[in-house]
């Protein structure tokens, strides 16, 4: 079955995960490799998620990935090593024919939700093109953002709620926008791990993914959620990039069952 009809018609809910950036490469790979065991395991369809380029890293001394050639390198062995689509962030126009290449997904990142050019060029691949509402934006805004990829024929859009800001350094997330975004006939995510951050404290980032379980288990809830995207890692305090928001990954199955049980 083609990827989007597969999303759109699972019968649970689909994950989107991996580490918030690329990191080396046998990591990487040991990652992949527990988060396709854990989601066959369950039966839950997998799409394997991570950047190759952070472009809004809070401090100018922090890590932003391996850039695009390397990153898209290892992004294309573990597609081809474990069979699994692959979805990672776009950040320019002249990035986008070469993402494309190896990813089935292409990531607008918040920041970037209004950018007409950046989504104008990702609709053009035709490749399916997840959309992650920025933390300044309402969720009815989010029409808008997707109308940008129907122009260009392309129907294959999902929409990701991510938290909004509230006050400084705090986002919240309003349980009303899954269900005004599934009004637009689109698959809505839920990104776990992000909406729990405390932007930009001092020069990095918090978190608080100690209510990942609460707040995924509450979205599935509403009815109105097809997928949820946990970024994790196998040490987050040693991670490149989100070391304070990440999910553990030996945290995940204990959610992933949780869940199961809401969505059956």
């Amino acid at each position: 079955m083609e990827l989007y009809k597969e999303l759109k018609n699972c019968n649970d809910f689909f994950l989107i995960a991996g580490p918030c950036v690329i990191e080396d490469e046998k990591m990487m790979m040991s990652v992949t490799a527990k988060l396709v065991e854990m989601t066959e395991k369950r039966g839950i369809k997998f799409i394997f998620k991570s950047s190759f380029r952070k472009a809004n890293r809070t401090s100018v001394g922090s890590p932003t990935g391996p850039g695009l050639i390397e990153g898209l390198k290892i992004l294309s062995k573990i597609k081809k090593e474990f069979n699994i689509p692959i979805l990672t962030d776009i950040h320019d126009v002249s990035e986008v024919k070469k993402v494309a290449v190896v990813a089935d997904i292409l990531q607008i990142p918040a920041f970037l939700s209004r950018q007409s050019d950046l989504i104008s060029e990702a609709a053009k691949t035709g490749k399916i093109v997840n959309i992650k509402k920025g933390q300044f934006m309402a969720p009815e805004d989010m029409e808008s953002a997707a109308e940008k990829v129907q122009v260009e024929k392309n129907n294959k859009i999902l929409l990701t709620e991510r938290g909004t800001s509230f006050g400084y350094h705090n986002l919240i997330v309003d349980f009303r926008s899954f269900a005004i975004m599934s009004q637009f006939g689109y698959p809505v995510i839920y990104d776990v791990t992000h909406s729990l951050q405390k932007p930009s404290q001092n020069k990095t980032s918090g978190g608080t993914p100690q209510y990942a379980l609460k707040m995924a288990k509450a979205a599935l809830a509403t009815g109105d959620v097809k997928g949820l995207f946990i970024e994790t890692h196998p040490n987050p305090a040693l991670a490149l990039s989100d070391a304070n928001s990440m999910l553990p990954i030996d945290e995940l199955p204990q959610l992933l069952d949780a869940c199961l049980k809401i969505e059956r």
